[in-house]
C-alpha cells in the first residue's frame, strides 16, 4: 500500500493519530486546572508509567488543552546533568512578561520577574547551568537568599500572585522528572505546597517513571499528599484496537480479526509498539484487509526496528556489569524479580549487587514496585536482552 499515506506515526513523544484510552485522565487534569483558576483546591498530578506508555505524548496533549484554555504554561523535560533552576528560569522569564502585558496584572506580573531576577542573581553560582540575561532589576530581599528551597517558594508565590491578577493560572509541564535532584524536588514540593496554601493558581503536571513516587516521598515526606498520581499503562483491549483499526479505516484501509489480536499480542498494547506495529504492517501489506501473514513478516521489522533504535539506545549506556544485571533479570522472565533471585543467577551476594542495582535506577531503566524488587523500566526488555547477548558468556565475563 502507498507508504505516503500510512497514518501511523512511531517516534519518541510523536502524538499518535488516535490518542486511544487518555480521556479520563485529560478530564481529570481539565477539571484541576478550571478550579485552580477559579481559586479552588487542585492537587497537582504525577503520571508515572513505564517507557513506551506515551505519557511524553500525554503530557504535551494536556499542555496543548491548558493553553486553548488561557493558562499560561511552563514546558520543559528535565534532562540527565541539568539543574531545575536552570530549566525553570527561561520558561518562567517568557510567561511572567506575557502577563505583565496585562494592565490589571501590570504590577504583579513585574514583581514576579524582580523576583525572577532576584532568584537567577541568588543561585547563579551555585547552579552554573543557569544563562539567562534579565532586564529587570532585582527586588532586595525578595528569592535572593541562595538557599533554593526558600527562594523557589518566595519565586512561585510571586508567580501565583501575577497570575491571580490576570485571571489565569500558571502551569509547570515537566517530562523526565525522575531526573531532577532529591533536594531540587524538595524545594520544588516546598514552593508548590506554600502556593496552595495561599490558595494561588500554579500547579504541577509532570512525568515520570515509577521510580518518581518513592523518589518524591523521599524529598519531602508530605508529598503524596499533595499529588495525584495516575499510572499509565498499557492500554486496554478496546482501545488499543481502536489506536490501529481508527487510523487505517480513515484512509480506507481495513485489518483482519486475526491481523488485530497478533498485534496486541505481540505488542502487549503498549502504545508506542502499536504505532510500530501498524506502521510496518501497513508498509508489508499489498493491499487490504492487512493479513495475518503481513503482521507476521511486519513483526520482524518491527522488532529489528526496535532492537535498533528503542532498546539499543538504551542498552547502550550500561556499563559491562550493568549489561550482566539486566541479563541475568532477563533469564529469569519479564520481572518484578528478587534481588535474591538475580543475585542467584549471577552467584553473586546480593550485597555485592547493590550498586549496580542503584546505578541502574538512577539511570531509568530498572526500578523498584516493592522492597527487594527489580523491575525494568523498559517493556519486552528481557526479550531484548536475550536476542543481544543470547549465549552463556555473560554468566562468566
Amino acid at each position: 500500500m502507498d507508504p505516503v499515506k500510512n497514518p501511523y506515526q512511531p517516534g519518541a513523544g510523536t502524538r499518535p493519530p488516535e490518542l486511544a484510552g487518555r480521556d479520563s485522565v485529560r478530564e481529570s487534569v481539565r477539571i484541576a486546572m478550571e478550579r485552580l483558576v477559579q481559586g479552588r483546591h487542585a492537587k497537582s498530578s504525577i503520571l508515572v508509567g513505564l517507557r513506551g506508555v506515551g505519557k511524553t505524548v500525554l503530557l504535551h496533549q494536556m499542555q496543548t488543552d491548558a493553553e486553548g484554555a488561557g493558562l499560561r504554561c511552563v514546558a520543559i523535560e528535565a534532562p540527565e546533568g541539568r539543574s531545575l533552576p536552570g530549566l525553570l528560569a527561561p520558561s518562567l522569564r517568557a510567561v511572567l512578561i506575557r502577563i505583565s502585558t496585562i494592565e490589571r496584572a501590570k504590577q504583579s506580573g513585574n514583581r514576579a520577574l524582580r523576583a525572577l531576577a532576584g532568584f537567577v542573581g541568588g543561585l547563579k553560582a551555585k547552579y552554573q547551568d543557569i544563562e539567562l540575561r534579565l532586564d529587570f532589576t532585582a527586588e532586595p530581599g525578595l528569592a535572593d537568599a541562595g538557599d533554593l528551597e526558600r527562594d523557589l517558594q518566595d519565586l512561585l508565590l510571586m508567580c501565583g500572585e501575577a497570575a491571580r491578577a490576570a485571571d489565569t493560572a500558571i502551569v509547570m509541564f515537566i517530562d523526565e522528572l525522575q531526573y531532577v535532584e532529591e533536594d531540587e524536588l524538595g524545594a520544588l514540593i516546598v514552593g508548590l505546597h506554600a502556593v496552595s496554601q495561599r490558595g494561588l493558581p500554579v500547579s504541577l503536571v509532570a512525568a515520570g517513571l515509577p521510580q518518581l513516587r518513592a523518589q518524591l516521598g523521599n524529598a519531602k515526606s508530605y508529598a503524596e499528599r499533595m499529588f495525584e498520581f495516575p499510572e499509565i499503562g498499557p492500554l486496554e483491549p478496546e482501545d488499543a484496537k481502536s489506536a490501529i483499526v481508527k487510523p487505517a479505516r480513515e484512509e480506507g484501509v481495513a485489518f483482519e480479526v486475526a491481523a488485530i489480536e497478533a498485534i496486541l499480542s505481540r505488542t502487549q498494547r503498549y502504545p508506542y509498539f502499536l504505532q510500530e506495529w501498524g506502521k510496518n504492517a501497513w508498509d508489508v501489506a499489498d493491499a487490504s484487509p492487512i493479513s495475518r501473514s503481513d503482521v507476521d513478516v511486519a513483526s520482524e521489522i518491527a522488532v529489528a526496528s526496535l532492537d535498533a533504535s528503542f532498546f539499543r539506545v538504551r542498552f547502550d549506556r550500561l556499563t559491562p556489569a550493568e549489561k550482566r544485571y539486566v541479563r541475568a533479570m532477563a533469564e529469569l522472565g519479564p520481572g518484578p524479580h528478587r534481588s535474591g533471585d538475580v543475585a542467584s543467577e549471577l552467584d553473586r551476594r546480593v550485597q555485592s549487587l547493590g550498586p549496580t542495582r542503584s546505578s541502574l535506577i538512577r539511570k531509568g531503566m530498572v526500578y523498584s514496585p516493592s522492597h527487594g524488587d527489580t523491575a525494568f523500566t523498559v517493556p519486552l526488555f528481557d526479550e531484548f536482552m536475550k536476542r543481544i547477548m543470547p549465549d552463556d558468556d555473560w554468566r562468566s565475563a
